[in-house]
């Protein structure tokens, strides 16, 4: 068996191959596609906060397994991110997973790195070989959908609240290169989120952020955002953003990221900042059939505000770590 490298700079068909691979692997999935721009962008490509590493089995011209890590560089310089471990359904069972994994703790060992972050369903094949492989749960994660045909518009209209000294701003696509230092500021806010013991806070420079933003047309997505400003300096204090495919080709909506900094919460921001986006998503998108978000089941506040809403879980999923 031979663990090839993927040449990021020329990769060829193998980049393909290990997406088909990991399609035909989640094909059971009730969650959104991810495509192959998307799969291009976010595990085929070295990025300012963090570097990729790609391997494949190739047998008969056709990718049978591989996997993916990102390490990151700009903070949590001693963790990797396995992403995607796949083999496809009719090798399974020959011991090809268990090598991959190995080689990939390797590769970890050979980067300096000391702890291995990934994730898997909370139940299938994902979450037995991550046992079997002496790995833990360090976060459990929930997966919620709001059917935007069932939701009660009526009820999410009342929930809007009034807000004084605060006002809106909103765009669609990836934000004007001015927005990227309120954008970086905002973000340092989901180090609250709940994460692993084993993660410091992340590093959200302007350099990440702007990455990010030109990112989205290459990742096939456009995006509806929007940010909550203080009236009285207009200091950034919330900010929230859905995904949806660009080509408009399904009918899924990505909940992304949303925050509201310390000093401001307490007003109700994330819940209007959420509702508001979501009345004008509605508007502007009326192909859009559901808007799908993931949250640690830990957060209880988001819980709350995604259950208000009308969001019904989906399915539940682990974040799992292995010390090496």
């Amino acid at each position: 068996m031979w663990i090839q490298p993927i040449d990021l700079d020329r990769p060829g068909d193998l980049v393909a191959g290990l997406h088909e691979a990991y399609t035909v692997a989640y094909s059971d999935d009730p969650g959104p596609r991810m495509s192959l721009a998307h799969f291009r962008h976010d595990v085929a490509r070295h990025s300012p906060g963090g570097r990729a590493e790609l391997w494949a089995v190739v047998e008969g011209g056709e990718v049978v397994g591989g996997y993916g890590l990102s390490l990151s560089q700009l903070d949590n310089t001693h963790m990797g991110w396995l992403f995607p471990l796949v083999v496809r359904p009719e090798r399974r069972g020959r011991g090809l997973g268990s090598a991959l994994f190995e080689h990939a703790l390797e590769r970890l060992r050979h980067q300096g790195r000391s702890l291995l972050l990934t994730e898997t369903p909370t139940t299938g094949v994902g979450a037995r070989f991550a046992l079997a492989h002496g790995m833990t749960v360090a976060v459990a994660v929930a997966r919620r959908v709001l059917d935007l045909h069932k939701a009660d518009w009526d009820a999410l209209e009342r929930m809007l609240p009034t807000i004084e000294g605060y006002r809106l701003e909103r765009w669609i696509g990836p934000a004007d290169p001015g927005l990227i230092p309120d954008l970086s500021t905002l973000m340092k806010g989901m180090n609250d989120a709940p994460r692993d013991a084993g993660i410091e806070d992340f590093d959200f420079s302007s350099e990440r952020i702007r990455d990010r933003e030109e990112g989205i047309e290459d990742r096939g997505f456009t995006s509806y955002s929007m940010i909550a400003r203080r009236d009285s300096d207009g200091a950034p204090a919330g900010y929230t953003r859905v995904y949806l495919a660009a080509d408009r080709s399904d009918g899924w909506g990505h909940q992304a990221d949303t925050t509201v900094l310390a000093g401001h919460r307490g007003h109700r921001l994330g819940l209007l900042l959420k509702l508001a986006n979501l009345f004008w998503l509605r508007e502007h998108e009326p192909h859009l059939e559901r808007i799908i978000t993931w949250n640690a089941t830990s957060n209880a506040h988001m819980l709350a505000i995604n259950e208000a809403m009308g969001f019904e879980l989906l399915d539940e999923w682990n974040e799992w770590r292995l010390e090496l």
